[in-house]
């Protein structure tokens, strides 16, 4: 695990969940508590620790003066009032559409043709970058705020 234990306290599933459910809700042309279901399926597995990872780089690369400590109170503070207050709705990139593939694929709703795609080295290359975009995002609505 290349984040904190207290990390995964704090963004639970559920957190991470609301907050990439208004991206995930508009990307898919679906309600957000359809989008919510599918994403809470999707991070039941890797994904949901592979993103966290990607979130914990993002924070400390973006906070170079706050050591681990800090930045994990700074995710605190900003979640202690409304941990499940909605996300910003992201603009969509080939990043954001990768990742999109990779949660569709997690949640089972994704076509075999793009599970075929997503296991090439291109599309893995793909995926690997989406994570790291999101988890950019992921990094900033944790830590946006107070």
């Amino acid at each position: 695990m290349a984040y904190p234990p207290r990390l995964a306290h704090l963004a639970t599933r559920s957190v991470v969940v609301a907050k990439l459910t208004p991206t995930y809700s508009r990307a898919h042309h679906i309600d957000e508590e359809e989008a919510s279901q599918r994403l809470s399926s999707a991070l039941q597995g890797r994904l949901w620790s592979s993103l966290l990872e990607e979130a914990w780089l993002a924070m400390r690369g973006k906070s170079k003066r706050l050591d681990d400590e800090a930045l994990v109170e700074k995710v605190a503070t900003t979640l202690r009032d409304r941990p499940m207050r909605p996300g910003r709705v992201a603009e969509l990139t080939p990043g954001w559409s990768a990742f999109l593939v990779l949660a569709d694929l997690e949640a089972g709703t994704a076509s075999d043709s793009a599970r075929r795609v997503m296991e090439s080295p291109e599309g893995r290359e793909r995926g690997r970058a989406g994570l790291a975009e999101v988890g950019g995002f992921l990094a900033a609505e944790l830590t946006r705020g107070r």
